[in-house]
């Protein structure tokens, strides 16, 4: 973007998120996130690239969350302990996109379980009403109820803590799948120190932990990059040709880059510097790891046009026909995979895992 174009932008955005701090109800939000998602699809079309345009947004939707959170915590009467709203997921790495559902938790003090019980049912009316004030923003409610509304994700810090020893002492599929899910939170609101705690017990649970990580391995090797021996790309055979670039594209990288920071004990939680952390670890050369985030911001680029164009349309996803490329971007799209099968490739070496 030249100088022209990213200063009515800047504008926008600084616009936008005074908006959201001034919203007075959860209907004026409803407004702000409507708003919201336009300055990403505008900075988007203006060619800013895939980090800005997802830096801009989760750091607005966060916004929305507070505002949220600060709104209706007028409406109900919150016990005087100390607690924190975790954004988890896409929007714990600072990594949405325009398509994106909900997922969140809670977490509390509390002094004992009994304690915890009764400090739960307290927040939990707060923390469902957050959740649908948040659908009507236009984040739906998660499929799976990762929610903090859901008595599961509103714990105590204890109890939290104990989940997340549980999950790794025994990785069977549903742990590996919270772990996916969990191990990528970030502090919206509230006390935040709750959060880094958190992260510092997860940073010596996960360290070094080579049969977790292995698991973890297992699991994300489920999803490979689509690419075809006789051809470029490769789809199945009840997809229509589609490709679902988060499940086969960018996932394969934020997994990858989970996996190499957990067993570094790393704090970082975004992709892209978890990636580059790698290199100052040693577990990736700094090329290698350049190429891997240049990979990342390249299909999250692509995914990016193909929900504006869906948006356009009235509908939504991350289905992409790659025949309907052009030539240079099917060519990205090519090398960005074959980026992630690199990564791939170097977990399986790691762990001695033959597929």
């Amino acid at each position: 973007m030249t100088d022209s174009e990213i200063l009515p932008q800047s504008g926008a955005i600084t616009a936008c998120a005074a908006r959201i701090a001034a919203a007075s109800d959860v209907a004026a939000l409803v407004a702000c996130a409507a708003a919201t998602r336009q300055v990403a699809t505008d900075l988007h079309r203006e060619e800013a690239g895939a980090a800005l345009v997802t830096g801009v947004l989760s750091r607005l939707n966060d916004a929305i969350v507070a505002r949220a959170l600060a709104l209706l915590q007028q409406r109900f009467r919150l016990p005087p302990a100390r607690w924190c709203w975790l954004g988890l997921g896409s929007e714990g790495r600072l990594e949405q996109t325009l398509a994106t559902d909900q997922d969140n938790g809670l977490v509390f003090c509390a002094s004992d379980d009994g304690e915890a019980q009764q400090l739960r049912e307290l927040f939990l009316p707060f923390a469902r009403a957050v959740n649908q004030a948040l659908a009507e923003c236009g984040f739906p409610l998660c499929d799976g109820e990762v929610m903090a509304g859901n008595p599961r994700w509103c714990l105590s810090q204890s109890e939290w803590l104990e989940r997340f020893g549980a999950w790794v002492r025994t990785p069977e599929p549903e742990a590996l799948l919270n772990a996916a899910i969990f191990f990528d939170f970030r502090p919206l609101a509230g006390a935040a120190e709750l959060a880094a705690e958190l992260r510092l017990a997860l940073s010596e649970l996960t360290r070094g932990n080579e049969i977790f990580l292995r698991m973890m391995t297992v699991n994300a090797l489920a999803a490979s990059p689509p690419l075809g021996r006789l051809r470029d790309f490769a789809t199945a055979a009840d997809s229509g040709g589609m490709i679902d670039l988060k499940k086969f594209g960018s996932r394969i990288f934020v997994d990858a880059a989970r996996i190499m920071a957990l067993g570094a004990g790393a704090a970082e939680i975004a992709t892209a510097t978890r990636l580059r952390r790698m290199a100052t670890e040693g577990i990736m050369t700094t090329s290698d790891a350049e190429a891997a985030v240049h990979a990342f911001h390249a299909l999250q680029g692509i995914r990016l046009a193909g929900q504006v164009a869906a948006a356009a349309a009235g509908a939504a996803g991350n289905q992409l026909d790659p025949q309907g490329l052009n030539e240079f971007d099917r060519r990205v799209l090519l090398e960005a995979l074959r980026q992630a099968r690199a990564l791939q490739q170097r977990l399986k070496t790691r762990f001695h895992i033959e597929t």
